[in-house]
């Protein structure tokens, strides 16, 4: 009868002490993968997640590339330019839902999760506030790994594309400021800076996070005076360390937040929640005591907005007035700049579809990467966000147990 036990543990004292042949892990094979960057269908999202340039890096490495036709026009990206870089440009949603990885800038919807199969992967945003218990539902049944990009980290542990998108949201809400602002239809008439023998214009920024640091950037870059208030004395110090100068900060005191607002060109709303609803910080009758003319825009109009006079607008119809203040309250501010927008999506999504590849898959990659897998939300069709599971009574299981167990 053949002894079952490991070779080591057949062997005498004495053959243990002797030199052994080393065990070596075995090189993981790299994957060939296939790529598919759908036409986005969600109301106002001009971004594609995939550029050209990103098509070529993905092409150079042995991957193949399928676009629907007309994904990358509302971003200035044409066909022609995908087709040039390596593509191959389709005409069905059907022919690029058979791609083992789908990338998409919004979630997708109910017909786009019907084309789905069974170990696919899909990385685009979630939006969990707007979705429901049937909508994961869906998506679970489909036994597919999915990967929010609202939660996907990099090697520093920042929130990658959240950091991306809020440093274009931040820059781009002073520029539509300056444009209003300038409007004698829905301004001041006034143009946005500072000038010699002119008093400069002055922006009250409400929150010190990226949106705020990156707004305040802007502002300060074009000449404005600028006040930035926050309940946090920390990201005070923060944004002042990473400006790299003295600027004005305040904790949110009511009576020093309304004084700022009588005298305030500006004010642009920059609180975000981790609990998923912004706070309402600036009230209608703080709103009513600012000039005529000034303008308020509310960047976190995405998570409920955080004045009381705000709702949600749109790009085709973004302002209107209330006490005579110009309100701006679009929800996803980068899709105003959708070329930047996608370069910077595309700049953080290739690298880990190269890695994807390197690493033999998507498994082998979550196993190694902790910020990638900080990202995945449903793991072949298991759900692994907690969030997600205490907001719609959805069974949850830990990413890293189930890998374990997995593998």
């Amino acid at each position: 009868m053949v002894d079952p036990r490991p070779d080591y543990i057949r062997m005498s004292p004495v053959e243990r002490l002797m030199p052994q042949e080393e065990t070596l892990e075995v090189a993981r094979q790299p994957s060939n993968l296939l790529i598919g960057v759908p036409k986005e269908v969600s109301v106002q999202e001009n971004r594609v997640s995939l550029v050209p340039d990103g098509v070529a890096l993905l092409c150079s490495n042995g991957h193949q590339v399928m676009v629907e036709a007309g994904a990358g026009v509302t971003a200035h990206f044409t066909d022609h330019e995908y087709s040039e870089a390596g593509a191959q440009v389709v005409y069905s949603p059907k022919e690029v839902y058979k791609a083992d990885i789908i990338l998409k800038v919004g979630p997708p919807n109910r017909d786009e999760i019907e084309m789905l199969r069974p170990k696919q992967t899909v990385i685009s945003a979630i939006q969990i506030g707007m979705q429901c218990e049937e909508y994961f539902r869906a998506l679970l049944s489909k036994k597919v790994t999915a990967l929010a990009f609202e939660t996907i980290r990099d090697k520093t542990n920042q929130l990658a594309i959240i950091r991306a998108m809020s440093e274009i949201a931040g820059s781009t809400s002073i520029f539509i400021a300056a444009d209003y602002l300038a409007s004698s239809d829905y301004g001041r008439g006034e143009m946005f800076g500072g000038f010699t023998g002119i008093k400069p214009s002055e922006v009250v920024i409400i929150g010190a996070g990226t949106v705020g640091e990156f707004a305040a950037r802007s502002a300060i870059g074009l000449g404005a005076l600028v006040k930035v208030f926050d309940n946090s004395v920390y990201r005070l110090r923060r944004l002042q360390s990473n400006l790299g100068m003295r600027v004005f900060t305040s904790i949110l005191h009511p009576k020093a937040l309304a004084e700022s607002l009588r005298t305030a060109d500006v004010l642009i709303g920059a609180i975000h929640s981790r609990e998923g609803k912004t706070p309402c910080i600036i009230s209608e009758d703080m709103i009513r005591q600012m000039k005529d003319g000034a303008v308020a825009i509310d960047v976190s109009i995405d998570q409920g907005g955080c004045f009381e006079t705000s709702r949600p607008t749109t790009h085709k119809s973004p302002v209107y007035k209330v006490h005579g203040v110009t309100h701006y309250a679009v929800p996803n501010i980068p899709s105003k700049v959708p070329h930047t927008a996608s370069q910077a999506l595309n700049n953080i999504i290739v690298p880990i579809i190269l890695d994807i590849g390197s690493e033999g898959g998507i498994e082998n990659l979550l196993k190694r990467d902790y910020g990638v897998r900080q990202g995945v939300y449903i793991y072949n069709g298991i759900l692994t966000n907690q969030f997600i599971s205490k907001s719609y009574n959805l069974p949850f299981q830990d990413i890293s147990l189930l890998m374990a167990a997995f593998h």
